[in-house]
């Protein structure tokens, strides 16, 4: 049985003994260990475990990362963690701290604590006791230079964020890696409304049953889409998986759509200016968080009058830009050592300059890894400036096109969807051994399935790098209400390739997401598709870069389910799908249009 920490790696939760352990670290550097009991304002203590390097003779300033998943597990001897090797080179007093009611912290945990009342002088959120575990810290802690950085990825990351709003004189910079900027609209819950069942089942077990330590479900099926597919509804699932009762699953069942319990919480609505500078980093084929990077970089961009709003795009899955090497993804290769690269050459230079004051300040807008080039660059805007707008049309006979449709060709491709029989998001048996790669691998498993439309282009006569965003405007009818579009932009690699002859045909993913129909009006008021009228539904792909080399074809999938990762749709309005029942559930006819009135298309950015 596997299982799958969302939004970390694996952390022991045990409380290591000793306050102090000397050892050496990789670097050849002596850290003490020490742990520390940080009191904020509201009179609750917060748990802390310190790496203070030995027989330095010059203050260092301070790395804090925050994190619901035990700082005594990441810092659990006095060896620096992999992921902050390059920047142990700079020298700094690494912390790492509980946030309010998990593992060694007092206090209440609230998932995605809102913000406090700005009105209520006694109130708390993250952001509060960001402030105040700095205000300790550089009061406290030995041998620091007044100066603060605040780093972290996935959950940490969101905190890193909020570490930043309000922030503290000492705070100078932060990295908020892979942070969850709308967990509705796009990152570890919902996808623009479809909601990410293996996902919330799994948290709602990890934070649920006792906030101070970590549960697991054990799914007793080796193939998880079996696993799922026994139980006719999410209530049903709930009820006999238990997670009826944790908190974090009532709140799925009370906010299915975009209301302001999910709004407030956004990144976006809470951070409307960089406040200290800001390196947002983030991975392009990243399963939990792709948009959270992408998204709140885009809303400070708006109020960056200080230059201090940066980001980083890799070709990476969550938090694989904290792991050695990033060579490859599954079978793709990348030319080289992108996770290292990163490290060494953005992150370190990054906080070497605004806490020791190494190097020259300047850095590029963007750091953005082009695949299928196989190499970095570096903008002065993201997107870039000089990207032309174009317009890949779905067109008759399975075509893909920058032509428009002509008049006079078949309207509409059609196919069932039926609940019952949902499509795999990733080839069976689903053990989730593979969620870090499930979204390269290829799309050869669903081709061709009666319920899968595909359109594909002739093989390119040149290179073709697209840049930006990426969305899909579907002209689609359905002799439903509801209906889930599921939307991917796929890079079909030459039949024969010599010296990959496994890598022939190959069906990559560049793009990929889901949009559930009831949205189509609203994402915060759902309403019925009107049966069999065409209707637009705009399904937000996300950014990306990538070039689409000279042999290859373009193809654009459409389907209805993406199972277990996301529930099922009844395709019958109902008022809340968490409180479906098993009659509501029916099958289907989809059709997508494609004429000179309902041009279906993705709309890319391409660059000269």
């Amino acid at each position: 049985m596997s299982i799958r920490l969302l939004g970390s790696t694996l952390l022991s939760v045990t409380i290591l003994a000793l306050a102090v352990t000397p050892a050496r670290s990789q670097q050849g550097v002596e850290y003490e260990r020490r742990e520390l009991s940080i009191p904020v304002r509201d009179g609750t203590t917060l748990f802390a475990v310190a790496l203070i390097p030995k027989n330095h003779t010059t203050p260092l300033p301070i790395l804090l990362i925050r994190t619901p998943f035990s700082a005594a597990g990441a810092f659990r001897d006095s060896t620096v963690p992999g992921p902050y090797h390059e920047l142990a080179e700079d020298g700094y007093i690494f912390v790492s701290e509980d946030i309010r009611g998990r593992v060694g912290s007092g206090g209440e945990f609230i998932t995605l604590r809102s913000q406090r009342n700005p009105k209520d002088p006694n109130g708390v959120d993250e952001s509060t006791d960001a402030f105040d575990t700095i205000d300790w810290l550089v009061k406290n802690l030995p041998g620091n230079n007044g100066k603060v950085g605040v780093l972290g990825s996935s959950y940490p990351g969101w905190l890193a964020a909020l570490a930043g709003v309000g922030a503290h004189p000492a705070l100078r910079a932060i990295s908020p890696q892979a942070p969850m900027g709308d967990v509705w609209m796009g990152d570890d819950f919902f996808h623009q409304g479809a909601f990410r069942q293996t996902q919330g089942v799994v948290f709602s077990m990890l934070v649920g049953p006792d906030s101070k330590g970590f549960s697991f479900l054990d799914i007793p099926d080796y193939d998880h889409y079996d696993f799922y597919l026994r139980f006719p509804t999410l209530d049903s699932l709930a009820k006999a998986t238990g997670v009826a009762k944790f908190p974090v699953w009532r709140s799925f069942v009370e906010h299915p759509s975009w209301d302001s319990y999910w709004q407030e919480k956004a990144l976006p609505a809470v951070m409307k200016r960089p406040e200290v500078p800001t390196l947002w980093v983030g991975g392009t084929w990243d399963a939990e968080d792709i948009l959270g990077p992408q998204l709140t970089y885009a809303e400070l961009e708006k109020a960056d009058t200080k230059h201090w709003n940066h980001i980083v795009l890799g070709p990476w899955p969550h938090n694989g830009w904290n792991r050695p090497g990033g060579d490859s993804l599954g079978p793709i290769r990348f030319g080289g050592s992108t996770a290292d690269w990163y490290r060494a050459n953005v992150l370190r230079p990054w906080f070497a300059w605004y806490l020791h004051g190494k190097g020259n300040g300047t850095f590029p807008e963007a750091w953005i890894f082009e695949a299928g080039e196989n190499q970095w660059h570096t903008f002065d805007a993201w997107p870039p400036k000089n990207i032309q707008p174009r317009k890949l049309y779905l067109r008759a006979n399975g075509r893909l096109s920058f032509d428009p449709p002509p008049a006079g060709a078949g309207q509409y491709d059609s196919y069932v969807s039926d609940p019952a029989h949902p499509v795999p998001n990733v080839p069976r048996p689903d053990d989730e051994d593979g969620w870090d790669s499930w979204l390269v691998q290829s799309q050869r498993f669903v081709d061709n399935r009666p319920d899968v439309t595909s359109w594909v282009s002739e093989p390119l006569a040149e290179d073709l790098t697209i840049a930006g965003d990426v969305v899909a405007h579907l002209f689609a009818s359905t002799t439903g209400t509801d209906a889930d579009w599921v939307v991917k932009l796929i890079d079909v690699y030459p039949d024969s390739i010599a010296d990959r002859p496994a890598m022939g045909g190959y069906q990559l993913m560049v793009n990929a997401d889901i949009m559930r129909g009831r949205y189509w009006k609203s994402f915060s008021t759902p309403a019925p598709i009107p049966a069999n009228a065409v209707t637009l539904f705009d399904v937000d792909l996300h950014q990306q870069l990538y070039r689409f080399l000279k042999g290859h074809r373009i193809m654009v999938q459409v389907q209805s389910t993406w199972f277990p990762l996301y529930d099922r749709n009844p395709q019958t309005f109902v008022a809340n799908i968490f409180r479906a029942r098993p009659t509501d559930f029916k099958a289907q006819q989809h059709r997508i249009w494609r004429t000179p009135r309902y041009p279906s298309h993705l709309s890319v950015g391409v660059l000269p």
